[in-house]
């Protein structure tokens, strides 16, 4: 298949690129090129997709068997979407997010038919936005479109609650420097490899039985999010000082947590993933927590570089644990 990533170089994204052209397909990334991501073998077409005039040079008169928009984040990103691609792809795939589902959880079993509310987050809101304007795309005018809605996914990032695509969390656990961690910690929470992802994603590109419809992609294992930060903490060669606080509290005392926590973290959820199984049998998360977070550590500890500590959050946990301390 010839098939078009706009983005295709992120944390998720990357090895699902790198998948796709293993398995043979034709991959064409379109991006700013600003990341220093390399993937051999993929074409490339120089553009800003928030820029009409740069996007309709990029494209030319090029079609597509399948168009991944790995990077629309509100309607105006999908009303563009389904204008520029009707008639130029047989399939269009839109990431959303699992965080969509509704909030307060009702149910910690989490279907693809559970209800899409979430009054906390505005990205989550501005996701569901989208989703809105694909279905009455694919209901009115067969806009030939499937919907992915990741969870917390990870690879060049840390599953962790703020920070993960800086070394914040990662230096304070080295350092001996105390850690938030929401609630007791006992809640259950799916953390999923982008390598394990891939192989759930790119089977539906193409799938005739996909359009129309959405699918979570998750890992099946069940963590808490104590064992979570003693996993990273063990790949980092550290047992993390784990601090433990209200989500409520975090949230009113840091308004910029209110969305991942209160409309996402806080709560135990399992992901049923027979939707995503049924049309490709192959998906099976294999890379658990512990295997996978080891690659995740390997990559932030082969380039100096890439270990960036982020002095916003580092003071964010700084006020949180000092409020805290003070208020306890």
């Amino acid at each position: 298949m010839k098939i078009l990533f706009i983005g295709g170089t992120g944390n998720i994204s990357t090895s699902a690129s790198r998948l796709a052209m293993a398995a043979g397909h034709d991959l064409w990334l379109l991006n700013r090129g600003l990341r220093s991501t390399v993937l051999p073998g993929a074409h490339s077409l120089p553009g800003d997709v928030k820029d009409p005039a740069s996007l309709l040079l990029a494209l030319g008169e090029h079609t597509f068997d399948v168009v991944v928009n790995w990077i629309a984040f509100t309607p105006e990103d999908i009303e563009r979407d389904v204008s520029l691609f009707s008639g130029r792809t047989g399939h269009y795939v839109f990431i959303s997010s699992a965080s969509i589902y509704e909030k307060p959880v009702r149910h910690p079993v989490i279907t693809e038919a559970t209800p899409l509310h979430n009054p906390f987050w505005v990205y989550s809101q501005k996701k569901i936005q989208c989703e809105e304007l694909l279905q009455r795309a694919w209901k009115e005018d067969s806009f030939p479109m499937t919907i992915v809605r990741p969870s917390h996914t990870y690879d060049t990032i840390w599953p962790v609650m703020i920070g993960g695509g800086d070394f914040t969390y990662a230096d304070r656990i080295r350092r001996g420097a105390p850690i938030i961690v929401h609630g007791d910690g006992t809640s259950l929470w799916a953390v999923t490899h982008a390598e394990d992802f891939a192989v759930g994603f790119l089977g539906l590109l193409g799938h005739p039985d996909a359009l129309g419809r959405a699918f979570h992609i998750t890992s099946d294992e069940r963590l808490t999010w104590n064992r979570i930060y003693q996993t990273i903490g063990e790949a980092l060669g550290k047992e993390p000082i784990m601090v433990h606080i209200p989500s409520d509290w975090l949230a009113h005392r840091e308004p910029s947590l209110r969305g991942p926590l209160l409309g996402d973290k806080m709560y135990s959820v399992l992901f049923d993933n027979s939707a995503v199984k049924r049309l490709v049998p192959a998906f099976n998360a294999t890379l658990p927590l512990h295997l996978g977070i080891r690659k995740t550590t390997s990559w932030f500890d082969a380039d100096p570089l890439r270990r960036r500590i982020n002095p916003d959050h580092d003071a964010l946990l700084e006020r949180c644990l000092k409020a805290w301390t003070s208020a306890a």
